[in-house]
């Protein structure tokens, strides 16, 4: 018996734990569960769990339904905010056919997929996301809890409480946190998790939002990840901190001598050129919902031209300069993306996009420190950058015609991905808001 098994096998035995639950995503970041019981568990880890997977978005249709969930001893953790009594434990899965091969449409299984063609060059991809959420005082409308700002503490945060929560439920579970405070939107907050390789971090990302929403109900409240839940505040971002490190630990981005005074390597401008060549492309799995793009049009310093630099934060891309001369804390910020992204394949799209930019010897423009060069999303100075698309419609259809987005997710997912957000734009289409009632009406 692996050792990873048997220490899962004594901690159900000794936590009283009486339901284990198999996690796994559905194409579009949803998390799907079922729970088996102990006894269950060890023919779980070498035979797998069968469910029906046409049940699942983006799985199969009904006539190849048949799935297998193998749980990865690994990611097991006792749920914190479940009682000690009767102990409630998660489990991460890899999603499979009957024959044992990995299933395409798996998401996890994807970026793992990528993760491994990185380290078969001699990479390895560490990630490092900040996530925002709004809490409100309940799911039926955006009522905020609060009316802080950046880093607010006294009575302006009431939600102080309920961020040592979450934090205190992510440490039980394993994830290191960085960083906890009030953002700049009226009862807006940012949890930061400390760097990880791009799969521990993926399955970190969707148990810290769970947890986000757990804890808050525990408290009386909603918590939301929508990207642009209020029209005049800042929208929620997840912008992904990356690098790229040797497996003897040397971080690869790092160079001293860098002209630019960055200390940024060649290969790290490479990894750049790369993202900033195929962010428009990749902007459906990172930006997926129609909300999304409000957020990034919305003028709240959410980029949308695709420029780089360190300290302009309008930009797509930045390097951060708190530590300028450390090896270890070289990286790149993408700004881009939000939390309602499935973490699996926002990071898998990432490090396609740097590696092709590495693979094809690109070079970057010029950074672009002054925000003021940019002018606002859509005006005539627009026209000297390049931008992310203006909305849903344009973000599939540069996803669609991408062939380094069809070579990465393969054809079943990026095909499901095209025609369920297609669906998805066709239906805000055809809806007739409550603006178009208010300007129009009337005076037509």
């Amino acid at each position: 018996m692996k050792p990873e098994l048997e220490f899962v096998l004594k901690t159900i035995k000794s936590r009283d734990v009486h339901f284990v639950r198999l996690w796994f995503t559905d194409v579009l970041g949803s998390m799907k569960s079922f729970a088996v019981s102990p006894s269950e568990i060890e023919t779980a880890f070498y035979d797998g769990m069968g469910f029906d997977g046409s049940c699942v978005a983006g799985f199969g249709p009904a006539e190849e339904s048949d799935m297998l969930a193998f749980p990865d001893p690994s990611t097991f953790q006792i749920i914190p905010w479940r009682p000690s009594h009767d102990a409630v434990a998660r489990v991460f899965c890899d999603v499979r056919a009957p024959d044992g091969s990995a299933f395409e449409g798996d998401p996890r299984q994807i970026l793992r997929r990528a993760v491994d063609r990185a380290s078969d060059a001699g990479y390895v991809f560490n990630v490092g996301p900040e996530l925002e959420f709004y809490y409100f005082k309940s799911p039926a409308a955006p009522e905020v809890l609060d009316r802080g700002g950046y880093f607010d503490l006294t009575g302006l945060d009431y939600a102080s409480d309920l961020r040592r929560d979450t934090v205190l439920a992510l440490e039980k579970l394993g994830i290191p946190v960085e960083y906890s405070h009030h953002e700049g939107g009226p009862s807006q907050h940012e949890i930061d998790l400390r760097y990880a390789d791009a799969l521990t971090m993926a399955d970190s990302v969707m148990t810290y939002k769970l947890a986000v929403k757990e804890i808050a109900i525990e408290h009386g409240v909603h918590a939301s990840f929508m990207p642009k839940p209020l029209e005049a505040a800042p929208g929620n971002g997840m912008h992904v901190h990356q690098s790229l490190f040797d497996k003897q630990g040397n971080n690869l981005f790092f160079d001293e001598n860098d002209p630019l005074g960055y200390n940024l390597s060649e290969l790290a401008k490479q990894y750049i050129a790369g993202i900033m060549k195929y962010a428009p492309e990749f902007c459906l799995i990172t930006n997926q919902n129609v909300n999304s793009y409000k957020r990034l049009l919305g003028n709240d310093r959410a980029p949308f031209h695709v420029t780089w630099a360190r300290a302009n934060r309008s930009a797509l891309l930045r390097v951060p300069g708190y530590r300028p001369d450390s090896h270890e804390a070289c990286r790149i910020e993408l700004r881009s993306p939000d939390p309602s992204a499935n973490p699996y394949l926002a990071f898998t799209a990432m490090l396609a996009a740097g590696l092709a930019g590495i693979e094809e010897g690109l070079e970057p423009m010029a950074p672009v420190e002054d925000a003021g060069l940019l002018g606002s999303p859509l005006s005539a100075s627009t026209a000297d950058f390049a931008v992310l698309p203006a909305n849903l419609g344009e973000a599939i259809e540069r996803f669609e015609a991408s062939e380094l987005m069809k070579r990465t997710f393969g054809k079943h997912v990026h095909s499901f991905l095209v025609e369920a957000k297609r669906g998805e734009w066709l239906d805000y289409l055809g809806h007739v808001s409550p603006w178009e009632i208010d300007r129009y009406l009337a005076v037509l």
